[in-house]
């Protein structure tokens, strides 16, 4: 059974074909989408890519500032760092978190699961992980930070020299791979594995 987002009501699925989708009764909106064959390899290699630009988008500077004839630059975890610095220690713990340390960890947990989705028998523990990637899923907010620093970037441009520098590009390439690997992952597809072994 599966309760509607948009009106709650309660349904039961029917088996759907590959690349078919299912709808509420009452409302339309849609309940669930079979992906055709091969959508856990290739939400697979979306996430190694998303891992891979990650560990760029958080190594490399964001944004360099140039203004009086002084020039810096920062990196997610340095504007975090300053927060701190400047006695704003709960705003640096939740961007470091919601930030970094949130979406390491999603991504950690989404490539055991789809790892070890590809492998047979589906090892017991992947529920386990599968949960906690779904909750860490919540907490991981790098859109919300790519917004702010764009925002940021508009009103400072006035003020100052702004060079975007490749963590901002990475962070942004980050921001549509993980759209991607929600379009593509289907978790029911590991919940059915776990199921059936069971």
């Amino acid at each position: 059974m599966t309760a509607c987002l948009g009106c709650d009501l309660l349904q039961r699925l029917p088996v759907l074909p590959s690349g078919g989708r299912a709808r509420c009764l009452r409302c339309g909106q849609t309940l669930a989408i079979e992906p055709g064959e091969g959508s856990l390899q290739r939400a697979l290699a979306l996430a190694v890519a998303a891992a891979v630009v990650f560990i760029v988008g958080n190594t490399a500077s964001l944004m360099g500032l140039s203004a009086v004839g002084r020039s810096t630059s920062t990196t997610v975890l340095g504007g975090a760092y300053e927060l701190w610095q400047q006695g704003y220690q709960l705003t640096a713990a939740l961007v470091a978190f919601a930030c970094v340390l949130a979406p390491a960890a999603y991504l950690c947990l989404l490539l055991g699961v789809l790892w070890m989705s590809t492998r047979s028998p589906v090892p017991k523990w992947g529920g386990g992980l599968m949960r906690h990637a779904s909750f860490l899923l919540s907490w991981s907010m790098p859109e919300v930070m790519l917004l702010g620093i764009l925002v940021a970037l508009i009103k400072i441009a006035a003020l100052a020299t702004v060079i975007p520098g490749v963590g901002l590009y990475a962070m942004g390439v980050l921001v549509i791979l993980l759209a991607a690997i929600k379009l593509t992952f289907d978790p029911r597809q590991v919940w059915r594995r776990l199921e059936w072994q069971s």
